[in-house]
């Protein structure tokens, strides 16, 4: 069965042993030449904002509540972490959204060994201005949602699970960010993008939070954009494109 809650993440593993075939490395450089700058610019800045708003969720929780920090302080650091790695990650895909359709790309024809139609020079740099949109409509839709889940965490009694859907709303919107790459190579509409990942929800939310804990690991976290756009078009070709 497609909606598997370990394959999701064994296609992220196998986004990274993707990007080192000879085919697909030389398609990794810039991917992953942003997400160092990135990442480097969140280790700097990020860590001040989590501890802020950690310290602020505590402080409002109610006193007949205290005994739950305990299990809300790693919630709540992976939450915020959530909030700072993905706007990053936002960046970083919007300027790089070009060179991951071509990752993508690259990935499947190393998988199926079938290349898309070629373009020309011309028609590839024509493909920039709606790649780059296609990250804002992704980033439009991550507002409209992440808003209401964020005011959840100043609701008395609900704010306890708050940060539990906060991180389940996160772990779907890093399966929409990745899975859009190859699917918007076939010219897969964004709706129709959601519709087929959902049809594979339990598969979508594990990728989705595979690649949320490989933002938190050190080094590791420098090769999350190439190797989950990577993992995305295996996942992709291979258990969602051929399904009705």
């Amino acid at each position: 069965m497609i909606s598997n809650p370990l394959t999701g993440a064994h296609y992220l593993l196998k986004g990274f042993g993707l990007i080192t075939k000879p085919s697909v490395r030389k398609y990794v450089m810039i991917p992953l030449s942003i997400n160092i700058i990135f990442f480097t610019a969140l280790i700097w800045w990020g860590m001040s904002a989590l501890f802020l708003f950690f310290d602020e969720q505590l402080l409002a929780l109610p006193s007949w509540l205290s005994w739950l920090e305990w299990l809300l302080w790693p919630v709540l650091t992976l939450a915020t972490l959530l909030l700072v790695f993905y706007s990053f990650s936002v960046v970083g895909n919007i300027i790089a959204s070009p060179f991951n359709s071509l990752l993508a790309e690259a990935v499947e024809h190393h998988l199926t060994g079938e290349k898309l139609p070629e373009m020309s020079w011309k028609e590839t740099v024509k493909t920039i201005l709606p790649s780059v949109m296609n990250e804002f409509r992704k980033l439009f839709y991550f507002i409209c949602w992440a808003v209401p889940f964020l005011l959840l965490f100043f609701i008395p009694v609900i704010q306890v699970i708050a940060p539990f859907l906060w991180l389940a709303f996160g772990a779907w919107m890093l399966m929409l960010q990745y899975g859009d790459y190859p699917m918007a190579n076939h010219n897969i509409s964004v709706p129709e993008q959601r519709k087929k990942l959902a049809a594979n929800r339990m598969t979508s939310l594990s990728f989705g939070g595979a690649t949320m804990l490989m933002t938190l690991i050190p080094f590791l976290n420098f090769l999350v954009i190439p190797s989950a756009v990577a993992g995305a078009t295996a996942l992709w070709v291979e258990r969602i494109k051929n399904q009705e």
